[in-house]
């Protein structure tokens, strides 16, 4: 992926070090780490806010916690967070066009870098969760040690891939200044959990697709894309695949319990988006099939 030399965003926050701090509770009872594992490593890495499909599983609401004052850049001798940096300005600048395209305004995310724990709009995210964007602060946070759990343990290296990471938590951003996730939300209490279930699937399937819409736009206007990175992508998304998570974790494929989607979902889905470029072509939501 060529980024190197690209412009780097201003809008991420430095928390590594400063400690997240506080237990994590749920309806105002504990979770421990062991579910949260359970819920984004048995049935997926990647949400919308990990602190809201706890929620779902434990029948209750992350409270808001504390949060903290303005938090310093990354040093600017530090290459992964200058590649972060970078792969938000652009998802910035794509979707800043596009937006405008269609008589809007878009608002960029803060991105959170932190460790270990950290105090959020949605709770206390721990580093276990996975990357993650909380809609009540318009924050995406990221440890990037994630990076290397992403290349080591589920076999998805490369940088195109931790891209793709990036620019879903910023298409969960998108969903959220289109008002689409807040719709989600507001069905959940209302429906069954396998219904809850269905309707995260085409929330996060969208959220890939937006990540392919970032990158057919971005490669277009700067051509960052080298060979082998589509194929990193494709490769990320069926190592996050439920079913392929799931069939890792306990050898049991469970549909009715996805929350992200399977891994052919993810990948056709996430090359709708790159192939056409398109916001509209995204609609998992009128889809028939996913």
């Amino acid at each position: 992926m060529k980024w190197e030399g690209n412009r780097e965003s201003d809008n991420v926050e430095d928390r590594r070090g400063s400690g997240g701090g506080g237990g994590f509770g749920i309806g105002g009872r504990s979770i421990g780490i062991g579910t949260i594992v359970l819920a984004l490593i048995g049935w997926g890495v990647f949400g919308i806010n990990p602190l809201t499909t706890i929620g779902v599983l434990s029948g209750g609401g992350g409270a808001p916690t504390t949060q903290q004052g303005p938090a310093p850049a990354p040093p600017a001798n530090d290459r992964q967070a200058k590649f972060v940096s970078t792969v938000l300005a652009d998802t910035e600048d794509v979707w800043s066009n596009i937006f405008a395209q269609g008589g809007g305004r878009y608002q960029p995310p803060k991105l959170v870098l932190f460790s270990g724990a950290v105090g959020t709009a949605c709770g206390t995210g721990q580093s276990a969760m996975g990357p993650f964007y909380c809609p009540g602060d318009q924050k995406v946070y990221l440890d990037m040690s994630f990076f290397q759990t992403l290349s080591r343990e589920l076999g998805a290296p490369g940088e195109f891939a931790q891209a793709y990471v990036i620019a879903h938590e910023v298409g969960h951003h998108v969903q959220n200044l289109l008002g689409i996730s807040g719709k989600v939300d507001g069905m959940r209490g209302r429906v069954s959990q396998r219904e809850q279930n269905a309707l995260s699937v085409r929330l996060e399937l969208q959220a890939d697709c937006f990540a392919g819409v970032w990158a057919n736009h971005a490669n277009q206007a700067r051509h960052i894309l080298e060979n082998g990175d589509i194929e990193s992508a494709v490769n990320a998304a069926q190592r996050i695949g439920d079913d392929a998570l799931q069939r890792q974790s306990s050898g049991t494929v469970v549909p009715d319990s996805f929350t992200h989607g399977s891994s052919a979902q993810r990948v056709r889905w996430f090359t709708q988006g790159i192939q056409s470029g398109s916001v509209k072509a995204c609609d998992t939501f009128s889809a028939q099939r996913l």
